[in-house]
Order: structure tokens, then C-alpha cells, then sequence
């Protein structure tokens, strides 16, 4: 019996002991390798609102990775910014493993992030959106009169709501109809922009002469214009005034209405059409010497030439701001 118990004891202490811990696996790969994790997974990782006209950005989500390949992408978002007035209104950018995806409507473009396999139908989906719940909330006199950068970061509380449903895709099925949308891109698909479109990094900017279905080649009549200043409001009144004035002359009210549309909108050779329209005034009012008194030839005369400065005053947009997309 002793002998029996001195053996099992022996062979006891013999056995190599056994761990009882649990073991907890740490990640050991970069943060390039776990932000390749959501590259393989279908998914949106950021979006913004930025308003078209410079570049502004009005609103974005606040929960943007910090990979490599995420900082990339953001460079690309600024160019995009840059040329949004340049762009058709809906357009596709890929860059590898992420698509940037935009839509325009209204002056203010709703942009988007996302994985190169996530479909193009909830991604614009997405995007619509983004539109119509932004568009509800904040009027045009808003989003027009802003100066300072995501002045509506409120609007990200919508955007990580809409950013969730739409990474989950079950869902998904009850609470939209994708036929439409899918009806939509496949009449009119996204234009899709190259590399070579989009790089300026030595700072010259090419137009886009882009022949898109539906979207038409962009040309000069579609070049914004700086911002309309006190001066050049008053101007455009007064000639509104010599145009009703002169609507009982017929013809002599044309060239009236033809200098508020230079102040307005731009036009190839501009400055020169505003320069000819002041001179047919001249000529039109010395022809018209004899049914007017002095001073009425010298306030419309008058008028004409300060319409015709503030049109040549008010030129095309230069480079927009380096906003921080």
C-alpha cells in the first residue's frame, strides 16, 4: 500500500503542469494592416457636405480613421472641393481600395467615402439622402451667407445615423425602395472622374470639358462670379430703373437689360460686350437728344458707365480657399 502511494506521488510530480489562465491575443499587425480590415468589408466610412461655390465645407462626420490610406483620401476630398462648380452634379472618383462618391444639388455638394465593392446604389441612395434631410433643415440663405467652416457639424448627428443604417444591411430592406435609385443610375450613370482630371498639383486649373449624358459639356456661361458687393447691387438696380424707364422707347430698354445680365452671369468676352452695350446707350440717348431734357440724358449716361465698371469690376472666382475638408 505505501509502495502504491509513493508511486502515484512520483509520477505526479513528474507531470508538467498545467496553465490555467486564459490567454488573451493581442493584435500585433499596423494600423495599416487593421485599417485593411475594413477596406475587405462592404462598408461607408465618412461623408461631408460642402457648399459648391469655393469649397466650403458645411458639415462632415467627426469619426474618420487615421490610415494611410484614409489621409490619401482626404487630399483627394480637397481637390474635389476645389472643382465642384467644374463637375457634373453626380460623379464617381476611385482611388484604389476606397470610392468617393458626390452628388450636387442647389449650390451645396453631399460627398461620401467608402469601399471600392460597396454597391453604387446604396451609396447614392446614401448620398439622396443626405440631400433631402439637409435641404429640410437648412434653407439657401443659410448655406449661401455662411463664412465659417462646419458651421452645421449638428447636421453630423444625421449623417452617423444615416452612416449606420446603411453599414447594416439588413436594415435596409424595409425602410427604402433601391429600385428607383437603380432605375436612376442606370439611365444616367455617375461620371467618372480620372486622375488626370483631377491632379493640379502645380496649381493651374484645367477646365472640365467633359461630354457626360445629362450634365452637357461645361463651358464659360457656367464660370461663377464673385460675390455681388454694395456697390455693384446698386448698380443693378439703377439700370433696372433706366430699363423700365425706357420700356416705352422699345429697343433703347434692350441695352439696359443686356448690361444687368453681364453683371450677373459670365460670358466669353465679358468685358468687351459690357464696353459695346455702354456705347450703343451713348448713341441711342444722342438720338434721343431732342426728346430729352440734360439731365435726364446724364443720369441714363451716367448710369450706363457705372454699370459698365462694376461689370468689369466684378470678375470670375480665382482658386478657392484651402478649406480643411
Amino acid at each position: 500500500m505505501y509502495l502504491y502511494v509513493g508511486f502515484c506521488l512520483l509520477l505526479f510530480e513528474r507531470l508538467p503542469s498545467w496553465n490555467l489562465e486564459p490567454t488573451v491575443i493581442t493584435p500585433q499587425g499596423s494600423e495599416e494592416d487593421r485599417s485593411s480590415l475594413s477596406v475587405e468589408m462592404s462598408m461607408i466610412l465618412s461623408a461631408s457636405v460642402i457648399r459648391v461655390r469655393d469649397g466650403l465645407p458645411l458639415s462632415a462626420s467627426t469619426d474618420y480613421e487615421q490610415g494611410t490610406g484614409m489621409q490619401e483620401c482626404r487630399k483627394y476630398f480637397k481637390k474635389l472641393s476645389r472643382k465642384l462648380a467644374q463637375l457634373p452634379d453626380r460623379c464617381t472618383l476611385k482611388t484604389g481600395h476606397y470610392n468617393i462618391n458626390f452628388i450636387s444639388s442647389m449650390g451645396v455638394s453631399y460627398m461620401m467615402l467608402c469601399t471600392e465593392n460597396y454597391p453604387n446604389v446604396l451609396a447614392f441612395s446614401f448620398l439622396d439622402e443626405l440631400q433631402k434631410e439637409f435641404i429640410t433643415t437648412y434653407n439657401m440663405m443659410k448655406t449661401n451667407t455662411a463664412v465659417r467652416p462646419y458651421c452645421f457639424i449638428e447636421f453630423d448627428n444625421f449623417i452617423q445615423r444615416t452612416k449606420q443604417r446603411y453599414n447594416n444591411p439588413r436594415s435596409l430592406s424595409t425602410k427604402i425602395n433601391l429600385s428607383d435609385m437603380q432605375m436612376e443610375i442606370k439611365l444616367r450613370p455617375p461620371y467618372q472622374i480620372s486622375m488626370g482630371e483631377l491632379g493640379s498639383a502645380n496649381g493651374v486649373t484645367s477646365a472640365f470639358s467633359v461630354d457626360y449624358k445629362g450634365a452637357g459639356k461645361i463651358s464659360s456661361a457656367h464660370q461663377r462670379l464673385e460675390p455681388a458687393t454694395l456697390s455693384g447691387i446698386v448698380a443693378f438696380i439703377l439700370s433696372l430703373l433706366c430699363a423700365a424707364l425706357n420700356l416705352i422707347r422699345g429697343f433703347h430698354a434692350i441695352e439696359s437689360l443686356l448690361q444687368c445680365y453681364l453683371f450677373v452671369y459670365y460670358t466669353g468676352w465679358r468685358n468687351v460686350k459690357s464696353f459695346l452695350t455702354f456705347g450703343l446707350i451713348c448713341l441711342c440717348n444722342m438720338y434721343l437728344y431732342e426728346l430729352r431734357n440734360l439731365w435726364q440724358l446724364f443720369f441714363h449716361v451716367t448710369v450706363g458707365a457705372f454699370v459698365t465698371l462694376q461689370i468689369w469690376l466684378r470678375q470670375a472666382q480665382g482658386k478657392a480657399p484651402d478649406y480643411d475638408v
